[in-house]
C-alpha cells in the first residue's frame, strides 16, 4: 500500500520526555513511548529551553504570571527573575533552526514547553481561570502554525497518538513533494493519495479541498499549495471517529463489488459492523479489505495513504 519516507521523519521533543536530567530539581519526565517505541520510527531532536538560555540544574522553578494571552515567566521565589523575553527569542531561533523538523512532542504543564492549561497566576498568587501556553512553545508554533504538535501525555489516549503520529508523516510527505517541486500535478496526485484518510477525518474539508483543487484553473501551485496544506493539516487534526472511519471503509469496500464473492462480500459487511458498532478495533476490518486487495489489487487504492498512514508495525490501529 502506501510507502514510507525513507529517511525517518524528525520530530522535535522537549528533552526531559527523552530521560534527559534537565529539569529544575535535575530529574527527568522520561514518556517510554518516546524514548524507546518511537524511536525506531522518527528522528528525535531533544530540545530545553530552559538549560538552552543558562538556567543552571537544578534552578529555581519559574511559572507563568499574569495575562493568561501574555503572561510573564518569573521566578516562584525570586520574581526579579523574569526569563520571559529570552525564552520567546529562544523560540523564535529554534523555529529557524528547526525548519525540517515534521513535528514537536512538548512536555505539558511546563511554563516554557506547555501547549495548553499551563497554569498562570495572578500577581496576588491567585490561578487564572483556564490556564495559558508556555513562553517557548508560543512563540515556537506562531513560526510553524501547519506543524503537528502534542503533549506527551496526551499521547497516552490511543485516539490522539494514532491521530499525531498520521499528521507527522503527512507533513513528511509534504515536505518531500516541496523538495521535488509543486507542480498542479503534483498537488492533484497528492491530494488523491490523502483523499480517504481526509474523508475520515473531516468529511467536509475533503469536499472543499477537493473543490479547491478542482477549480485550480490558472493559479500558481506555488501560491495554492501552502493554503491548501494549511486547511489539509487543520482538517487532519480533527480525530477520526468510528462513523467516518465506518463511512471510508464502505467506499473503499465498494472497489471490490464486482471481483469477491457475495459470502466475502457478507462478511466484509457484517466487520464492517462490528467496527462501527465497537465490537473490534479499526485493524480487523482493514486486514480484511489488505487481504482481498491482494487477491485483486486495484491501482487507486494501492496508492491511499489511508490504507497505511504509518508504519504497520507501530500497531496504533489495534486500540481504536
Amino acid at each position: 500500500m502506501s510507502d514510507q519516507p525513507a529517511t525517518p521523519p524528525k520530530i522535535a521533543i522537549s528533552a526531559c520526555l527523552m530521560g534527559a536530567e534537565v529539569r529544575y530539581n535535575g530529574g527527568h519526565k522520561e514518556s517510554r513511548l518516546c524514548s524507546r517505541t518511537l524511536t525506531e520510527y522518527f528522528q528525535f531532536v531533544p530540545v530545553c529551553p530552559e538549560v538552552a538560555i543558562g538556567l543552571g540544574i537544578p534552578r529555581e522553578p519559574i511559572r507563568l504570571v499574569g495575562d493568561p494571552d501574555s503572561p510573564q515567566a518569573v521566578g516562584t521565589v525570586n520574581r526579579e527573575i523574569d526569563v520571559t523575553a529570552p525564552l520567546a527569542a529562544y523560540g523564535e531561533q529554534m523555529a529557524g533552526e528547526l525548519s525540517d523538523i515534521s513535528g514537536y512532542i512538548f512536555m505539558q504543564q511546563s511554563p516554557s514547553c506547555g501547549l495548553e492549561r499551563v497554569k498562570v497566576y495572578h500577581a496576588n498568587g491567585a490561578p487564572v481561570n483556564g490556564g495559558g501556553r508556555g513562553i517557548y512553545a508560543r512563540a515556537f508554533c506562531a513560526r510553524h502554525p501547519d506543524l503537528p504538535v502534542e503533549e506527551a501525555g496526551r499521547l497516552n489516549d490511543p485516539v490522539l497518538r494514532e491521530n499525531f503520529i498520521s499528521r507527522v508523516f503527512a507533513y513528511s510527505d509534504w515536505q518531500q513533494l516541496l523538495k521535488q517541486g509543486l507542480s498542479r500535478r503534483a498537488l492533484t496526485e497528492f491530494h488523491s493519495r490523502y483523499k480517504y484518510l481526509l474523508m475520515a477525518h473531516n468529511p467536509v474539508q475533503y469536499k472543499a479541498l477537493g473543490a479547491m483543487l478542482g477549480n485550480m484553473g490558472n493559479h500558481d501551485p506555488a501560491e495554492l499549495g501552502p493554503r491548501y496544506f494549511s486547511q489539509l493539516m487543520v482538517a487532519l487534526s480533527t480525530c477520526a471517529t468510528r462513523r467516518t472511519h465506518s463511512n471510508v471503509l464502505q467506499h473503499i469496500s465498494g472497489y471490490l463489488k464486482r471481483v469477491i464473492s457475495a459470502e466475502d462480500k457478507q462478511e466484509m459487511q457484517h466487520v464492517i459492523g462490528q467496527y462501527r458498532h465497537g465490537i473490534v478495533p479499526l485493524v480487523v476490518p482493514l486486514t480484511l479489505l489488505k487481504h482481498h486487495f491482494r487477491q485483486h489489487p486495484d491501482p487507486y487504492i494501492a496508492q491511499q495513504v489511508y490504507l497505511q498512514p504509518h508504519p504497520e508495525n507501530l500497531s496504533l490501529r489495534n486500540a481504536i
